[in-house]
């Protein structure tokens, strides 16, 4: 989007449906251009500076209408806007969507001309774009975004006075997690908009039990706005509020509407073999029975202590484990096992989950630190001869499951390393009887590796992300296996009545979950549909038949013009391709490509873009007469986690390219003001670190490459007339250990070591340094930039203050460009917040300055009280700044930070203690 003439309108767009494996968090943005990345001054920086001609683009209409039928999502988003300026402008469309769901149509009318996306298997895709395009490679239409979600983008020219109306549709299952369904919409317009409407329209025969509706940006004004209808088959809710109402104040044309809207709801299950939906010949049976008794569980806990697990990551672990261990019940077994290059057991055996049992286990976490190598195997062999040794002594229950929660970072290097031998050894051990589940740790584990071998034995595997909220992954990825009901469930059909049958087989069903099987039906007498469900339960065997009844939906909705009467089919070809989409990477190859050949035809078959199709849309004609197609992608696990881990960006092996959001830019600046800008969020975070002149506070710590950034405090000259003493940074130490580089950085001088050799710059020169593993540039009392090899990039500011000032000194600010380029061990006051930071706000109310209002923000597992102000970026304009405004997290950064503030104070300016 960079680089563009004129005026651009973002139009960023929220997922409407979300399900609750999927929160990441979509937005609905208007903005203004989005300049290059520019050298101002010395200082580099990416620009975002609001139009003058912004309001020549008028977005009259934006609408997000989601229909849910019997858990399967389809939703439709528009938005239409009208070029008011006599000259042609950009226009840009982006629409956050989960990654588990597929679009399924876009198209764009420009002046009743329609343009629509066409799917094609993925190869001719390719074919028909290399032809079209000869200048190499463009932008793909589909591009990582957060954790969970994936950005649709296209942006296009529209002539002057003339209207484009976007349209794209995507659909999805709802997944059931912990007894709820959960619809997320993110909004964020920036700006008020004539038309703005959510509505969702929930329709489920089976009744529908509750439905809670909120949105954090809801005030006492707005919260009447919120319909919400509810019977006992259908749900209506909407949200429509005017121009007016949308006004954050009376005298002002910002909006209030900034935040997440959520739906959140369950059915009714009363039958205990479940709830069959038959529409246009096509069946899909819903089963999570009511009312039944955990099974108790055996689990070996088996955690990473190897070196890689150092920080935050073994911290973020033991915080988990000790959560999760206080709620284990008392019926469970369980046994932890560490390792690194070595298998350190806490007990020989399994223990029951008592009181004393658990304390002591706890002190035997609290004692888990990081060194050595990943010896896997053996950690993993060592769990499952426990679990087969406790099974054969009859050291644990009979009617149990066995299962091993595998957490890792890395790749095995110690031990058995070969990933092949591996997989086939835990096998072994098990016999094929025990479940594991391998959480991935980070971007630098192999997840294709620990997903192959979870679903060899009976799991699945999940990434946790590294953040501040990773020990809240855990403990919720383990809440949701933690009290299995049922296990190896079979559902059974008729062999005459059914056909193309989805996978009816499950290893265990978990309280809080849905099993969902759907098929074809060849015969439809349903007085041969009978249903017969098996299981292993909690003291006997589980099993229930029945007959389904019939939903005449013209009965149970007359009121309704029921447009979506295939679903069946549609689910039914959802989930069947997903299911065909995992065969597909494993077993033989003859299996592997039979699967993945139906996969193909069944998404060319219903228009749905997955990893096997593309959409091609062809934008209108450009000023020289050609088309300019573009191509819409659906990203494995693989690509995304190569293009976090490439820093946001995964180059595809033909010709278009998957970008990334862009990510946080830190700094700190003033007295000293730390500023976390979020570019996903179009938000930032900030705080002030309040200390005694001399303090020497670690800013980024980077254990991997060895790069450490420390910086020292000075006061003001003498005591103001208020008593206050303001503080600043005035040096900075910058070490990379394994280029070679230290340097240190002060308000007179620069000092640069490098390969034996001292290099002295004042800032009273512009000067230029290039070496082979660093470059310095500097701008005569303005600005020095700091470029090291492959790596990250820093800026450092001189503010020079009136010598003949009574109280204040010069000063220096710091600034990161290409956090992204560190690893995700990095941390510090500043480092801790390369790789981005989760928050919600919510409960805005007056503070005590009227201009600055005062709201609560969820961060870290904890509540704050925050202040809405702005800080100071001083890169373009190195005297006034430019105003960015941010959440101020009051009493040094608390509950923002981890720790205290205190924990990051060093010895000296080229310390780690």
């Amino acid at each position: 989007m960079s680089g563009l003439l004129g005026v651009q309108l973002l139009l960023l767009w929220a997922s409407a449906c979300l399900t609750l494996p999927s929160l990441a968090l979509g937005a609905f943005v208007i903005s203004g251009g989005h300049e290059a990345l520019q050298e101002t001054g010395g200082a580099a920086r990416s620009l975002k500076k609001r139009s003058a001609n912004e309001a020549m683009v008028e977005v009259y209409s934006v609408k997000v209408d989601c229909t849910v039928t019997s858990r399967f999502a389809h939703t439709v988003m528009t938005s239409k806007a009208l070029n008011k300026a006599n000259t042609s402008q950009e226009i840009f469309f982006e629409v956050d969507l989960p990654k588990t769901a597929f679009i399924t149509n876009f198209s764009m009318e420009i002046d009743g001309q329609v343009y629509v996306g066409e799917v094609k298997e993925k190869e001719k895709a390719k074919e028909q774009y290399k032809k079209a395009v000869s200048s190499g490679k463009t932008a793909g239409l589909v591009k990582v975004s957060g954790r969970k979600m994936e950005k649709f983008s296209v942006s296009v020219n529209i002539a002057a006075e003339s209207n484009v109306t976007f349209i794209l549709t995507h659909e999805e299952l709802l997944q059931r997690k912990l007894g709820q369904y959960e619809i997320l919409t993110r909004v964020k317009p920036k700006q008020r908009v004539q038309e703005f409407q959510i509505v969702t329209n929930i329709y489920e025969p089976q009744g529908i039990s509750f439905v809670d509706t909120h949105a954090t940006f809801l005030s006492n004004d707005l919260l009447p706005l919120v319909e919400k209808t509810v019977t006992n088959n259908k749900a209506h809710i909407s949200f429509s509020p005017t121009m007016e109402q949308q006004r954050s104040c009376s005298d002002c044309d910002g909006t209030l509407i900034d935040g997440d809207f959520i739906i959140k709801y369950d059915v009714n299950r009363a039958d205990s073999f479940g709830d069959i939906q038959i529409v246009n010949g096509y069946f899909v049976h819903f089963f999570a029975p009511p009312s039944l008794h955990r099974v108790p569980k055996n689990v070996v806990f088996v955690i990473d202590r190897s070196g890689s697990m150092h920080g935050n990551k073994i911290a973020q672990t033991r915080e988990a484990m000790l959560a999760i261990l206080k709620d284990l019940p008392e019926e469970d077994y369980f046994a932890i096992v560490q390792f690194d290059s070595r298998v350190e057991t806490w007990r020989e055996t399994l223990s029951k989950a008592t009181a004393e049992n658990v304390k002591e286990a706890m002190s035997f976490i609290r004692k888990l630190h990081s060194s050595g190598s990943t010896n896997m195997n053996d950690a993993l062999v060592k769990s499952g001869k426990m679990l087969l040794n406790d099974r054969e002594e009859k050291r644990i229950p009979e009617r149990s499951i066995d299962m091993i929660i595998l957490l890792t970072d890395g790749m095995p290097d110690g031990g058995a390393s070969t990933l092949g031998f591996i997989i086939n050894s835990v096998r072994n051990v098990g016999g094929g009887n025990l479940t594991l589940f391998c959480l991935g740790f980070g971007n630098d584990v192999d997840y294709s590796f620990l997903d192959e071998m979870s679903k060899k034995n009976k799991g699945l595997a999940r990434r946790i992300y590294e953040g501040s909220d990773a020990a809240l992954q855990l403990q919720g990825f383990y809440d949701e296996v933690s009290s299995p009901l049922l296990l190896e469930v079979d559902l059974r059909y008729p062999d005459n009545a059914v056909d193309f049958l989805t996978t009816n087989r499950f290893n265990q069903l978990f309280n809080g979950s849905e099993i969902v099987v759907a098929g074809q039906l060849t015969d439809n007498d349903l007085n041969n549909f009978l249903v017969e469900v098996y299981g292993q339960g909690f003291e006997e065997d589980f099993k229930v038949q029945g007959q389904p009844g019939v939903v005449d939906w013209n009965v149970m909705y007359p009121d309704e013009e029921y447009i979506f009467g295939d679903f069946t089919e549609r689910l039914w070809a959802y989930l069947t391709i997903q299911q065909l989409l995992e065969k597909g990477k494993s077993g033989s190859t003859g299996e592997k490509e039979n699967a993945t050949a139906k996969a193909l035809d069944m998404s060319l078959r219903y228009s749905f873009v997955t990893p096997l199709t593309s959409m091609v849309v062809t934008k209108p004609e450009t000023e020289d007469g050609t088309d300019s197609p573009l191509i819409a992608d659906k990203l494995t696990e693989e690509q995304r986690q190569e293009a976090e881990r490439m820093g946001g960006r995964y180059v595809s092996p033909v010709s278009h390219t998957y970008s990334y959001v862009p990510p946080p830019s830190l700094f700190v600046d003033g007295d000293p003001h730390f500023i976390i800008e979020l570019p996903d969020r179009d938000d930032a975070l900030c705080f002030n670190i309040n200390d005694k002149p001399g303090t020497i506070f670690n800013l980024v710590r980077d254990p991997k490459p060895g790069i450490l950034v420390n910086g020292e405090i000075i006061g003001d000259k003498m005591i103001p007339p208020d008593g206050k003493i303001n503080t600043y940074f005035w040096r900075f130490g910058i070490i990379h250990q394994t280029l070679g580089v230290r340097l240190m950085v002060s308000t007179q001088d620069i000092s640069v070591f490098q390969d034996g050799q001292l290099v002295k710059l004042l800032w009273s020169d512009s000067a230029s340094l290039k070496g082979p593993n660093v470059d310095i540039a500097m701008i005569k009392d303005r600005s020095l930039t700091i470029t090291l090899k492959d790596s990250v990039k820093f800026v450092i500011l001189l503010h020079k203050v009136w010598k003949k000032h009574p109280y204040h000194q010069d000063y220096l600010g710091f600034y990161t460009l290409d956090s992204h380029l560190l690893s995700s061990s990095v941390h510090g006051l500043l480092g801790q917040f390369y790789h981005g930071v989760e928050y919600e706000v919510t409960e805005l109310r007056p503070g005590e300055v009227q201009e600055k209002p005062d709201a609560t923000m969820f961060v870290k597992g904890q509540q704050l009280n925050v202040t809405r102000g702005w800080q100071r970026d001083f890169r373009r304009d190195v005297k006034k700044g430019d105003n960015v405004p941010c959440w101020f997290i009051h009493n040094n950064g608390t509950g923002l930070i981890d720790g205290q503030a205190s924990d990051y104070t060093v010895s000296g300016l080229f310390k780690t203690v």
